[in-house]
């Protein structure tokens, strides 16, 4: 009976673990680009999608997850994620990010574009090397077009 209760527990403690949806972090220089195969090396412009089963795509960059999107069923994405361009490495929700689409800012698949944690942060840069703002939708309809 004591060995079923630890086979319970461990089972539920399982369950748990495989249940956690959330980002990964990215393995530069290793970890490929679900999109378009690219090994991932820029820490500038990677991305991630977190599906709400908690399966995890990476992106070489931002335009490639958005790419990504027309082969996928976007129901199941529980996080869009981009790196920050203003601190290397760290994802942010891309969802409430600022992007930049500056030629002077380039980017692994020459779509110019960069993710800001904030506006302010987006608006500097944007000051130094010109360029568009876009909010989140609104760069889902820019590349539609």
């Amino acid at each position: 009976m004591q060995t079923l209760k630890q086979y319970l527990v461990l089972l539920f403690i399982v369950f748990l673990v495989s249940c956690n949806v959330s980002p990964k972090p990215i393995d530069y220089g290793n970890d490929g680009c679900h999109f378009c195969k690219m090994t991932i090396v820029d820490k500038l412009h990677a991305a991630e999608i977190v599906t709400k089963k908690g399966k995890i795509y990476k992106f070489d960059a931002t335009e490639c997850m958005i790419n990504f999107r027309d082969e996928f069923d976007t129901s199941e994405i529980k996080l869009y994620l981009s790196n920050n361009y203003s601190e290397p490495e760290e994802l942010i929700d891309a969802t409430q990010a600022t992007f930049l689409i500056s030629k002077n800012v380039p980017s692994p698949m020459g779509a110019f574009l960069s993710a800001f944690k904030s506006r302010g942060e987006a608006q500097k840069v944007q000051s130094e090397k010109e360029g568009t703002l876009y909010t989140w939708q609104e760069l889902l309809t820019h590349f539609k077009d």
